[in-house]
């Protein structure tokens, strides 16, 4: 068994994973994990841009307050005031390691004043981007950072599976449950890695897979919040899946998303008889918060019977939309759709998770040695519904506290004296059976959709939890009992995170930000978090 030691285990190679090891490099040896390849993310997916203060009409009050609006009462007010205020600094730290943000034109000259566009929810133009493909942009050059430091080793096709804890290497340990690394499956060759380290960074995203219809990518599956919750850390708030309002609705893509900053140029959301509306859901329309979007198009479909609405761009200059949107101007074209014409039909989508593992500021979990980073983290910046932008901000805020807060404490991290036993686990793999996990993880994400989805009723997370208990015991058999298989740790770690997702809903008696429950239509005047942990669910 190979076994790799270095100061800091990142698992995820997203942004907040790559700005993470950027900022501990010189400090230590780094070891960053990614699922598939490096650029396998959700970050390189990210369309509209990043938040931040940049104008002088606009103030942090300001962004402090959209944000907090937003999380409808559940934001946490010293989290959210620390990351809107050090966001130019972290602006600044992009520009720094190269990225490029687009730039306001004077008449037919370029100026070097950064272009902000606005989105909904918030009160300013305050989203710095880069043509339509903003996370691309900040994730190919950060990762271009990593790949090029000899700090930092980048270790692709890499399947975390379980995080080591002291315990399991030495139950006589005295000390707290603390985590001193990971197994991970080499997916290349089928061999199980052992990773020791310091301290262990999850960065694995979101878990839009869990989910039929979805903005992310492939691997978007809740695996770092899956690891943490089964070694013992505080889960929280899952039942706050941001449903995007507008992905491309049509039948050859099911995840590209139309990004809310074509609304923030002006872009109008109608029906299929061309009439806006909105303005009967929220007095700021098309650039209502997007759980109020996401609510308005669904209860526009269900009034109607229709598959789709549709985000009206023809009242903007064919130019523009070509050079301020040329990814999405093209995929339309692809589509035989010419957004500068005629309207693009959308669907909302399984987007951005809010909740996720419990951290501080600094991404600190419950877990001494573990630390999570981005959206895999519930830092307490998003609250019941996230703003618009706000989601790259994060990975960077808090992968530079994070980064700080270790260099403060550097000395105090030590490897844990025993090591663990060799890796053990059937051998005997059965083909016949693989077609029957695929199954099970599609049933999952369909009544998650059906069952979880934007508008939810007791009866139907009832039924969802029912089956959900026996898909777990069902993959709990095929885990113990079949030779390892990356298809195997995915659909474990989507039933746990399914399951985790419909117990939060379920504790929840009241409509909250992205949460809406028929049965509980008001929202309570007591705002909390909603609280799972291993054994005490």
């Amino acid at each position: 068994m190979s076994t790799h030691r270095c100061d800091v285990l990142i698992v995820g190679s997203g942004t907040a994973g790559l700005a993470l090891a950027l900022k501990l490099s010189s400090f230590g040896k780094v070891i960053v994990l990614a699922k598939e390849s490096a650029g396998g993310t959700n970050s390189a997916m990210a369309q509209g841009g990043i938040s931040a203060v940049m104008s002088e009409e606009d103030s942090f009050d300001s962004h402090i307050q959209d944000t907090i609006i937003a999380g409808a009462g559940l934001c946490k007010e010293t989290v959210v005031t620390n990351y809107v205020k050090q966001a130019p600094e972290r602006i600044h730290d992009l520009i720094n390691w190269g990225v490029n943000f687009d730039v306001r034109k004077k008449g037919s000259e370029e100026s070097n004043e950064i272009d902000l566009t606005r989105e909904g929810g918030h009160s300013f133009r305050r989203i710095l981007h880069f043509e339509d493909q903003t996370g691309l942009e900040i994730h190919r050059t950060l990762l271009a950072r990593v790949q090029e430091n000899p700090n930092i080793q980048m270790m692709e096709r890499f399947y975390a599976i379980d995080l080591i804890v002291n315990k399991e290497v030495d139950p006589d340990d005295m000390s707290p449950v603390t985590c001193i690394g990971c197994y991970a499956l080499n997916k290349e060759t089928g061999e199980v890695h052992t990773f020791l380290a310091k301290n262990t960074a999850l960065a694995t995203g979101g878990a839009g897979k869990v989910y039929l219809y979805t903005s992310n990518w492939a691997g978007a599956s809740g695996d770092g919040i899956a690891m943490a919750y089964r070694v013992g850390a505080r889960i929280s708030n899952l039942e706050f899946m941001q449903f995007h309002p507008t992905c491309l609705y049509h039948r050859e893509s099911r995840n590209f998303l139309i990004s809310e900053a074509l609304r923030g140029e002006g872009g109008e959301l109608i029906d299929s008889q061309g009439h806006a509306f909105m303005h009967k859901y929220h007095r700021l329309g098309s650039l209502a918060p997007r759980d109020v979007v996401a609510r308005g198009i669904d209860n526009e479909m269900k009034k109607t019977g229709a598959p789709c609405v549709y985000l009206d761009m023809t009242k903007l200059d064919r130019e523009f939309l070509k050079s301020r949107f040329p990814t999405i101007f093209n995929k339309c074209l692809e589509f035989g759709i010419d957004m500068s014409t005629q309207p693009i039909p959308v669907v909302p989508a399984a987007h951005y998770l809010c909740g996720g593992v419990v951290t501080d500021l600094n991404g600190q979990t419950d877990i001494p040695g573990l630390w999570a980073v981005g959206e895999t983290a519930c830092t307490g910046l998003h609250g019941a519904n996230r703003l618009a932008s706000n989601s790259l901000l994060e990975c960077l805020t808090t992968a530079h506290n994070c980064s700080e807060h270790l260099k403060q404490h550097w000395d105090e991290y030590h490897f844990f004296e025993k090591e663990p036993k060799a890796w053990t686990h059937p051998q005997e793999a059965n083909d016949d059976e693989m077609i029957v996990i695929n199954h099970m993880w599609d049933e999952i994400r369909r009544l998650m959709w059906n069952y979880m989805g934007i508008v939810r009723s007791n009866k139907r997370l009832a039924r969802a939890q029912h089956r959900l208990k026996n898909i777990l015991a069902e993959t709990k058999e095929y885990y113990s009992n079949m030779k390892i298989h990356s298809d195997i740790l995915e659909l474990r770690n989507i039933a746990t995170v399914a399951d985790l997702s419909v117990e939060c809903a379920l504790r929840r008696h009241e409509s909250r930000g992205i949460h809406y429950n028929i049965d509980y239509p008001e929202t309570s005047s007591y705002a909390h978090d909603t609280i799972v942990v291993r054994g005490l669910i």
